[in-house]
């Protein structure tokens, strides 16, 4: 390993300064320059537009705005910015590397001991080679968060593409398509669901990360719960620790709506709508108040029919 690192040091020290100066520090500067009403409306849409229930949307709005009312916004920011790098790079891996697993067998034969590995040891083990070769930093936190969060996504989107209806693949294939065409209009849109679950898995272990990522010097709300625990300061930790959790509720719950279907989606709302229009009462006499013009020939219309019962009777 130290051969290792005397060989092959420089290459990931200039990796470390790109990712840092082209990626992670631009994003991070960006979020915490922009105002926050700007970032807590455009959650707000984001949320809105996942779930389509404009009270949740509010209250995950409300939730993010307690953030900032603990002075943790900054913080906030950040581990938002290291999460998002940590996110997109998972899955930028994953899904590649699930949509090669479930199409070669001698690839997932390979791999599956691997994620086996990778997700029974535990995440203190990720910081010691990181450590050894990136030294302390945002990018050894980085990249100690995508091995621990990367294997859901890949297993996931492996089992999504290979549960994919033999008949959908056939007609398909049968009507001509290409391997590409295939895999970009049939399988990947009947795998979403299962893809957007691994992704949903990706990013809360990715948050889970956090507070280990602040050991080796990621900035942040792990920071705070770090300086909590060492100092025995419970409110620091407690705030920083709920500050943490609403943030998970807020992701896991905006990336389960973009995991369902749109039609489900659409589905769900309508019936929502009905539901609401279901519980508005309906008075049975409401008619007759707006037009007693209608009510008095209606009455009289039954008083002749009672008087014609009545003839007939006789």
């Amino acid at each position: 390993m130290q051969s290792f690192v005397v060989r092959y040091g420089d290459g990931f020290h200039q990796f470390s300064i790109a990712l840092l100066r082209y990626v992670l520090v631009p994003l991070e500067g960006a979020l915490r320059a922009a105002p926050p009403w700007l970032i807590l409306l455009a959650v707000g849409a984001i949320a809105w537009n996942a779930t389509r229930r404009l009270g949740i949307a509010g209250f995950f709005v409300l939730l993010l705005y307690a953030i900032g009312c603990f002075g943790l916004w900054e913080k906030l920011m950040q581990t938002l910015a290291l999460m998002v790098v940590a996110t997109v790079l998972s899955v930028s891996l994953g899904v590649p590397l699930g949509i090669l697993t479930s199409r070669s067998a001698w690839l997932r034969r390979m791999l599956l001991p691997t994620l086996d590995v990778m997700q029974t040891l535990p995440s203190f083990v990720y910081l010691i080679p990181v450590l050894m070769l990136f030294g302390l930093g945002k990018v050894p936190a980085i990249l100690a968060t995508i091995i621990y969060a990367l294997p859901p996504l890949i297993r996931l989107t492996d089992l999504g593409i290979r549960h994919v209806d033999g008949e959908v693949v056939e007609a398909a294939r049968a009507f001509g398509t290409t391997r590409w065409q295939l895999l970009v209009n049939v399988q990947l849109p009947l795998a979403r669901p299962s893809i957007m679950a691994g992704i949903n898995q990706t990013t809360m272990m990715a948050l889970s990360m956090v507070v280990i990522a602040s050991m080796i010097g990621s900035r942040g709300l792990g920071e705070d719960v770090l300086a909590g625990i060492q100092t025995l300061d419970v409110g620091k930790g407690m705030q920083a620790g709920i500050a943490i959790v609403i943030l998970a509720i807020v992701i896991d719950r905006i990336s389960q709506g973009y995991g369902q279907d749109r039609r489900a989606r659409r589905l769900l709302s309508q019936r929502r709508k009905a539901r609401a229009a279901s519980r508005i009462p309906y008075r049975l006499g409401s008619v007759s108040d707006a037009n007693p013009a209608s009510s008095a020939d209606a009455s009289g219309t039954h008083a002749g029919e009672g008087a014609l019962e009545t003839r007939t009777a006789k």
